[in-house]
């Protein structure tokens, strides 16, 4: 089969697609920290946590619901029309997106369902904890948080992505028993292969491994299903099989756990200066909620480049993975171009944004990374090259 080319077309319409979706980065991040800010500085969160309480919510525990669901309801309005042009007009101006205007306000309302039902919980136990050791309430907030990301890497694929998308145990058997025997070969055990909807919602393809221990099983995105071959889909599969081998979601959410730690020790020394500063009555006081999230978010920003250099070198080596498993460059190189051409998505980035926002190589890195290890193994074998 004659290998796909990178479409120009295709490659202009991704550019301009990137370079449109940085800008809506850089607002999103502009808003959201000038509004934290403002509401701090403003002391509108001081005049809220008051009004509260003069409204009859003195427990903490209630105090802390309240502040949380009437700030995240907020926050949610104030991005809504930058989030309705990001995530549904945008992806129909460039053709990838299927959903309907009804569909995605649903979705939304799932989100902001989900987000204030972990949300308010995780702000109760760690302003508890801010109450109960205000000197080091950090470390075990990170433990907590560490074990709860555990536990909903365990639940996600039963509890939460069935929210928004249809899983359905793959009824293809010749490519079950083939998926089965590649993740058999490799030693990883998984609960079951499914097709899930993505069509619903996006014309990009895509596929993973979701799931943690016995809830570990294989999404196979119906826009790739539908559309590759068997052979690419295999070498597709190998890579996110490749980071279940390296152990990365495991290594990942230890290296997700250690910037959520300096997050949280950033979030204290935060607290501790915003006592004297905007007359909160302690480090724990509710109204220095939004002196939190910015810390938190800054660090974020901050070691982004990191944790996005981390994930890239995992990448390389889950592709590498994929290439010497199955032994078929020419379909992951097939795969990699066809994805690139179907998901709009940038082969050639700038430098810098590769440094700053990509987790993952560039698309022209991962095809270029094929045709080399075509080329030695035709030198191992003898062929000219």
């Amino acid at each position: 089969m004659n290998e796909p080319r990178l479409d120009p077309q295709r490659q202009a319409r991704a550019r301009e697609y990137a370079r449109i979706r940085r800008r809506l980065l850089l607002l999103n991040i502009g808003l959201t920290f000038g509004g934290l800010v403002f509401v701090q500085a403003s002391g509108l969160s001081v005049w809220l946590r008051d009004w509260l309480v003069a409204h009859g919510l003195h427990s903490p525990w209630a105090l802390v619901a309240a502040y949380v669901a009437l700030g995240m309801t907020a926050y949610t309005l104030a991005l809504l029309p930058l989030d309705w042009y990001e995530g549904y007009v945008l992806p129909h101006r460039f053709e990838l997106s299927t959903q309907t205007p009804r569909g995605w306000l649903i979705d939304q309302l799932k989100s902001f369902a989900l987000s204030l039902l972990l949300g308010i919980p995780i702000a109760e136990v760690l302003y508890w904890l801010l109450r109960a050791y205000p000197t080091t309430w950090w470390i075990f907030g990170g433990m907590f948080l560490l074990f709860l990301t555990i536990v909903l890497g365990q639940l996600a694929p039963v509890l939460i992505v069935p929210l928004f998308y249809t899983l359905t145990p793959l009824d293809d058997e010749e490519l079950r028993r083939r998926i089965e025997r590649l993740a058999q070969r490799v030693g990883v055990r998984i609960a079951d292969v499914y097709t899930i909807d993505l069509s619903s919602r996006t014309r990009a393809a895509n596929a993973m491994v979701m799931g943690l221990g016995r809830t570990k099983r294989i999404a196979l995105g119906d826009t790739l299903y539908n559309e590759y071959d068997a052979d690419e889909i295999e070498t597709i599969l190998a890579h996110e099989l490749g980071h279940q081998v390296h152990h990365d979601l495991e290594l990942g959410i230890l290296v997700q756990s250690l910037l959520t730690f300096g997050g949280l020790y950033l979030a204290h020394r935060f607290l501790q200066w915003g006592v004297g500063v905007f007359g909160l009555k302690g480090v724990a006081d509710i109204a220095g909620l939004p002196l939190f999230v910015l810390a938190m978010s800054l660090f974020a920003l901050i070691t982004m480049p990191l944790g996005n250099a981390y994930s890239r070198w995992r990448e390389r080596l889950a592709d590498a993975f994929a290439l010497r498993t199955t032994g078929k460059p020419e379909a992951f190189a097939r795969a990699m171009t066809r994805l690139a051409n179907q998901n709009l998505a940038e082969a050639d980035p700038p430098r810098w944004v590769v440094w700053l926002l990509y987790s993952h190589p560039p698309i022209r890195e991962r095809i270029e990374a094929a045709h080399r290890f075509m080329q030695s193994e035709s030198t191992v074998q003898g062929e000219p090259t």
